[in-house]
Order: structure tokens, then C-alpha cells, then sequence
């Protein structure tokens, strides 16, 4: 059955407004809630970006049965894997088992702030297939030492760490990435709704859920849901991972999506109150082969949606399958 989660999207809302919708999340019947972990937002008129670590720990004291995950954290630079580690153990403990941690290579955006700067696409491969190793190794309680091309661990060890082994999912753009998915890690998320990235984390011998990231923006007036998918989203559409990994700041983000119109990101993304529309656009994730979708609302207003999800979204799309 496919499960339906929600994005708790840290650029666009502050720490407690992401525990608030977090819990309406629980309430509207979501399966799960994915948070962004950035030290930036994309574009300035977003204008958040709290650490996600403390937030999840309040979202886990504030719901019982949503599942979490991260969507996704960087390994590579910014924090070194023994520290996502053991965040990751502490927030499974918190929420008794509800935690799934997702990774990536990440971005210039937020790695480049420790001044390590930032390397080409085959070193942050590398340094997030050590990550993982190094991070599966601690969550299972099977590493204390590690000497890698990038990475080094002296004697460690996690105290507290759940019983259960914390998941562990990669996210992938290419079926490179996929294969590391399916050899490393328990999972896979993408944005793509493309059958050869699940087909090559299936075929690499992928058993884990599948994850897809799905924006959006409801609301009853279509053009006002162009108009704010524009103001907050316009980043998601320059070019692809080959732009958004390099660009530094907001400001770059800003100058680059200068010439992306409304018109453009609303024939990118449903934009509107279309039931139909909504559902068509999940069910292309489905049929491309993920069994577990994130409802990215974007923009300010999310109690709408929420209550659109309830009461028309979610009836309509957990009739899909795959």
C-alpha cells in the first residue's frame, strides 16, 4: 500500500510552526513527515532555516504515530557522520522507532559555511559512501574505527541507540546513485518520477521502500497558487542538481531564477484546487515505481491544504496503486 507523508519544508516555516504542522499532519491522517535539513533557505523570501535536529526531537514528544525521516541530510561536509549518527540514534529512541534517516550528497548551498569549499560531483560521491558506511556502522553497533580516503573514526561508539537499527535511505538523481542506494542503505528517495531510477535500485538488488518528493500548491484561487509556487519554489527549476548543487547563496538562487515566470513553474507543478490534477501528478510518482510519496505544500498556507487533504486529496490518492 503506498503511504502518504508530508514535507516539513524548514526554509519556508519557522521551528514551531514545523512541530504545529507536523501534528496536524498526525491529525489529517499522513503516514509520515519528512524534514529539510539546511543551513540556508533556497531564496530569500523563503526565510527559514532552523537546525532540524531539535526540531524533530520536539515533533517526536509531540505526536505518536507519524513516522519521520530526514529529506534529506548531507554527510559529507558540513557535519561529519559520526554526528548524524548519533542524532539519528537519539531521535529513533525519541520517537520509539519512527525514525528513518535519509541522505544525500548535498549542496554548495549549506556545506560550503564550514570554508572546506566544495568538490566535484565524483568526491561527493565518495565522501557519501564513506559517510554511510560510517554511519550504518555505528547505528548497528559494528564500528568503532574507520580510516577511509576522507573520513576518519577513532574508538567510537554510540551509547544510545535504539534496539532496532535506525533506516537508513540515500537519495539518487542518476542510477549510480541508485546502485549506492540499494548497496548501502535501506531505502531510496528521488524527485523524479522516472521507472529507470527505481527499476536501477530494484535491478542493484534494492529492497527497501522507495520514496518521491511531490510539490505542490492547493488553493482555491489558481492564479494566487501560481503567484506563491513562483515566490517560494522558482529555485526548483533552473536546470537540475547540476545548477541547485552549485549555486552558494540566496542570492545566487535569486539571480538565477530571474528569468523563471509563474506561467513556467505552474507547468511544472499543480498549482490550484484540482483534485483530479493532484492526483494525476502522484499517481505518474506510483506508476514510475515509489511506494511512498511527500506532499510538498509550498508556500505559507498550509492549514488549507491540509484540511483539502483530509477531506478530498487523500480519499482520491490511496486508491492509486502501482
Amino acid at each position: 500500500m503506498v503511504k502518504l507523508g508530508y514535507k516539513l519544508m524548514s526554509e519556508e516555516h519557522g521551528p514551531k510552526a514545523l512541530v504545529t504542522n507536523a501534528v496536524r499532519a498526525e491529525e489529517v491522517g499522513m503516514d509520515f513527515a519528512a524534514i529539510s535539513d539546511h543551513f540556508f533557505p533556497w531564496v530569500e523570501e523563503q526565510g527559514h532555516s532552523p537546525l532540524c535536529w531539535p526540531v524533530l526531537g520536539a515533533i517526536a514528544q509531540a505526536t505518536t504515530k507519524l513516522d519521520l525521516m530526514t529529506a534529506v541530510t548531507a554527510p559529507v561536509m558540513r557535519d561529519h557522520p559520526a554526528i548524524i549518527a548519533q542524532a539519528a540514534a537519539t531521535t529513533g529512541l525519541l520517537c520509539d522507532d519512527r525514525f528513518t534517516l535519509g541522505l544525500g550528497s548535498g549542496e554548495r548551498l549549506n556545506e560550503h559555511v564550514v570554508g572546506l569549499g566544495w568538490p566535484g560531483i565524483v568526491e561527493r560521491r565518495e565522501r557519501l559512501s564513506e559517510a554511510i558506511d560510517i554511519i550504518q556502522g555505528l547505528l548497528a553497533g559494528t564500528m568503532t574505527n574507520y580510516r577511509g580516503k576522507y573520513f576518519l573514526l577513532d574508538n567510537a561508539k554510540l551509547y544510545d541507540r535504539p534496539a532496532k537499527k535506525v533506516p537508513v535511505a540515500v537519495a539518487a538523481g542518476g542510477p549510480k546513485a541508485a546502485k549506492l542506494a540499494a548497496t548501502k542503505a535501506d531505502g531510496f528517495i528521488s524527485t523524479e518520477a522516472d521507472p529507470k531510477l527505481t527499476g536501477a535500485y530494484r535491478d542493484a538488488g534494492g529492497k527497501g521502500p522507495t520514496v518521491a518528493e511531490v510539490a505542490l500548491c492547493w488553493d482555491d484561487n489558481a492564479e494566487r497558487a501560481k503567484q506563491t509556487a513562483h515566490k517560494y519554489f522558482r529555485w526548483a527549476f533552473l536546470g537540475g542538481w547540476a545548477v541547485n548543487g552549485e549555486l552558494p547563496d540566496t542570492k545566487g538562487f535569486g539571480g538565477a531564477s530571474q528569468h523563471v515566470t509563474p506561467e513556467f513553474v505552474a507547468s511544472k507543478m499543480v498549482c490550484g484546487a484540482d483534485v483530479k490534477a493532484h492526483v494525476d501528478a502522484v499517481a505518474k510518482f506510483i506508476q514510475a515505481g515509489y511506494d511512498h510519496i511527500i506532499l510538498l505544500q509550498v508556500g505559507p498556507e498550509q492549514e488549507a491544504f491540509f484540511k483539502a487533504f483530509e477531506k478530498e486529496l487523500a480519499p482520491e490518492m490511496r486508491k492509486l496503486k502501482g
